[in-house]
This record gives structure tokens, C-alpha cells and sequence, in this order.
């Protein structure tokens, strides 16, 4: 689907289901950094057939969208923003580590944006670490490797795959190797700095899930505990067990499953 936002072309993936003429919930899924729409493949179709318009987008600068990358959460939750208006109605916000940031910034800065948050992979603070963001600035490939390798849990490194035949290690890394250069260490810078997180978990109003990989090892479980304790919506938290940061593409069932779980209380 491609869409017109704040006069650029915008491109989305709908799970091969038209939005047009439905009426049904509208959930917005959100990529982490240096990646794009197809990260939520497993989600996207299910939710599409589950009652629900499912919607995951190519920020600025990602995928097939129309640059450059926005440098700030701020600026991407501002964008957040924009799409609700264009739809003319708030948004079921799913996002994935920079994109739960966003997700997050929207929900406490643009309330009548945002019906409720599914956060994955998500902390109090997203400090980067000087040589991902150092190879990232050198658009050196070695970045990608050691997404790869910190962003997937210990299952994915010896050949589990829910797509079999493939190599998830692998395809993660061709995604990130793919994205324009300057995008990866756009978004890495953008997560480093960003500190606002728990002044908008106080002032999100919405319902909240998280979900959060026991194997973590980009946002460990420790450190979104100051986060929940920030939210005065008493979210709901799943632990995904034997999962790392890549949680949707490492355990896409429990996702989807948790997903439709929290969507349901709202329809």
C-alpha cells in the first residue's frame, strides 16, 4: 500500500488485505532501527484476518519510503502523529525497540494519536554500544553482523527458524546491509539519546502490553522494569522465554497470540 504522508511517499504492508472499506480496529506496526516493513511478515497477515486492519510501515528513509530518515524519536512520534491524521482516527501502536520508543513518545505526547501500545524489546534507555554505532557512522558492514549477533537469543545462532530452510542470522543481517546508507547510525544515534521515556510512560493513558525476551541482550529484562513502574495504566507484560530482541521474527506465534490477546480487550 503506499500512502501520502506529510507530502511523501509512504509505503506499507496491509497482509495482502485491502484496508478500504473496513471498519475494523486499525493497528499500526512500527521497525526497529535500520530495518523496515517486513520484520512484521508474521504478524501482519494474522491480525489482517483477525479482525483487525493491520498496517506495517516503512518510516521515512526505510524500505521503499521516501527519505530522509527523521533523526529524533521526537520527530518520529510527531510522525506517528501525522499518520493518525491522515486516517482521521488514533491508532493500536505495535512497535519494536526504536520503534517502541516512538510508539511510547507518541502515546505520552499525542494522546488522542494513540488507542492503545504493544511495546517489544523496549527500555527505560537504549544506550548504544560505541563500536555498533561507530561501524554504523563508517556505513561499515560489520554493523550488521553485530545486530545479527546481539540482536538474535542463542536458539537463532544454532538454526531455529520458524521459515524453515533459512537462515535467521543470515536474513537479518541481509535486511540491515540493505537499508541506505546513514540510515542504521540515524537510528542508533536517535535511540542513544532519547531520555524520555518515563515522562511518557507517566503521561500515557492508553492500554499498555510489553513484551520482553528472557535472552534479551540489546534491552535486557532488568531494564524495563523502570518503564513499567513508570506507566500509570499498570500494563501487561509477557515474557517471551528462550527469545532475544528480535522477538517477532524469533517467536512469531507468541507474538501474534499475545498481540490479538491485548487488541481483544479493546473491541
Amino acid at each position: 500500500m503506499i500512502l501520502n504522508v506529510n507530502n511523501q511517499t509512504i509505503h506499507a504492508a496491509t497482509g495482502a488485505v485491502p484496508l478500504a472499506n473496513r471498519s475494523e480496529p486499525l493497528v499500526v506496526l512500527v521497525h526497529g532501527a535500520g530495518m523496515d516493513r517486513t520484520v512484521w511478515s508474521h504478524q501482519t497477515r494474522f491480525l489482517a484476518h483477525h479482525g483487525f486492519r493491520a498496517l506495517a510501515v516503512d518510516l521515512p528513509g526505510h524500505g521503499r519510503s521516501d527519505g530522509p530518515p527523521l533523526t529524533s524519536i521526537e520527530d518520529l512520534a510527531l510522525w506517528v502523529a501525522a499518520l493518525a491524521e491522515y486516517f482521521d482516527q488514533p491508532l493500536h501502536l505495535v512497535g519494536h525497540s526504536m520503534g517502541a520508543l516512538i510508539a511510547l513518545h507518541a502515546a505520552g505526547h499525542h494522546q488522542e494519536s494513540v488507542a492503545s501500545l504493544g511495546l517489544l524489546g523496549v527500555a527505560v534507555a537504549m544506550p548504544v554500544h560505541p563500536e555498533l554505532l561507530a561501524t554504523a557512522q563508517d556505513n561499515d558492514p560489520k554493523a550488521a553482523a553485530l545486530m545479527a549477533s546481539w540482536g538474535l537469543g542463542s536458539l537463532q545462532h544454532v538454526g531455529e527458524n520458524p521459515t524453515p530452510g533459512l537462515s535467521m542470522v543470515g536474513g537479518v543481517q541481509a535486511l540491515i546491509e540493505s537499508s541506505p546508507p546513514g540510515v542504521l547510525a540515524t537510528d542508533l544515534a536517535a535511540c542513544s539519546v532519547y531520555d524520555q521515556a518515563v515522562m511518557a510512560a507517566e503521561n500515557t493513558q492508553c492500554p499498555v502490553t510489553m513484551f520482553l525476551g528472557s535472552g534479551d541482550k540489546m534491552t535486557p529484562r532488568r531494564a524495563a522494569q523502570p518503564l513499567i513502574d513508570s506507566f500509570v495504566t499498570n500494563p501487561a507484560v509477557n515474557e517471551i522465554a528462550d527469545c532475544g530482541h528480535m522477538m517477532m521474527m524469533e517467536k512469531p506465534n507468541e507474538i501474534r497470540q499475545g498481540l490479538l490477546a491485548h487488541l481483544n480487550q479493546m473491541v
